[in-house]
């Protein structure tokens, strides 16, 4: 350990900021200034200091009768002495003491003490990465009659009550939040007139994720990404469940690979509140 021991105190405030993204850089994640943004005005980031300097964070993020635990970030100095956990813990405290259960989305090597602390499982997905678009591996549009276009203004509401509806909470907040970051990703599938599906993205410090990705079948999804993918250019993630499996060899055929699996957990409930059967790709596992 460093020689002075981290205080867990205040939130984080709005002048640590540049600290909190100097913990993404060091740990390689995606995360800009508008991800943090998003806690700073909608949930919680517990902090840990040294002097002045934050060096751990752990953030929350209230979705009604349920939370999103994540941004558990340790700088390498303070790294393998628990202070993630107390910050974990911090976290927990805070949401069964305002009645929310807490749900956070585990990479493998976090589920044993995700488990430890009575956090079960409920179902997995992968991120999954393209480095570059590859020549004449493109999506087929499909001949159902499905119709993709860009979301206005109109479908706002109808689109975060769809949301809602699959996700099991409103976060219109959160969604408002996302839109404009990453706008070829931003489309609406219609069939016969009716909303089957849409999709949203973000910029991101090494990748643009597409995400979340809701749709009411296979063709709605792809139809969604047959769009999008052209239309945005470098490296893209985009966290697929692991139940899509047709959707996720169509995305192989277009050069994408498996970076890491995760796994979504709540405390104490194995029934999450969401709807896997639509949900084809999650927002992140920061916010769900």
């Amino acid at each position: 350990m460093a020689h002075t021991e981290p205080i867990i105190d205040a939130p984080l405030a709005v002048s640590e900021l540049p600290d909190a993204e100097a913990l993404v850089r060091e740990a390689g994640w995606n995360q800009v200034r508008a991800d943090w943004d998003i806690f700073h005005a909608l949930g919680t980031v517990h902090a840990a200091r040294v002097g002045p300097r934050v060096v751990a964070t752990a953030g929350t993020l209230p979705y009604g009768e349920f939370a999103w635990i994540s941004l558990v970030l340790v700088n390498g100095e303070y790294r393998r002495h628990g202070l993630g956990t107390r910050l974990l813990k911090r976290c927990i405290e805070q949401l069964t003491s305002q009645g929310c259960v807490p749900v956070l989305d585990a990479t493998p090597a976090g589920l044993p003490l995700y488990r430890g602390l009575g956090f079960k499982e409920t179902w997995a997905y992968r991120r999954l990465v393209r480095q570059a678009a590859q020549p004449g591996a493109g999506i087929a549009a499909p001949s159902d009659g499905t119709h993709v276009r860009p979301i206005t203004d109109a479908d706002w509401t109808a689109l975060c009550a769809y949301e809602a509806a699959a996700f099991g909470a409103d976060r219109s907040a959160v969604l408002g939040r996302m839109r404009g970051r990453l706008p070829p990703a931003e489309l609406v599938a219609e069939r016969h007139g009716r909303m089957v599906g849409f999709s949203l993205g973000r910029d991101g410090r090494s990748a643009s994720q597409i995400g979340p990705v809701l749709a009411e079948d296979d063709a709605a999804a792809l139809a969604l990404l047959a769009q999008a993918l052209p239309a945005v250019s470098g490296p893209i993630y985009i966290d697929l469940a692991d139940a899509k499996t047709a959707v996720g060899k169509t995305l192989a055929a277009c050069g994408f690979t498996s970076q890491r699996p995760l796994t979504r957990m709540l405390l104490g409930r194995s029934q999450g509140f969401d709807d896997p059967t639509r949900t084809f790709a999650v927002a992140g596992p920061e916010l769900g």
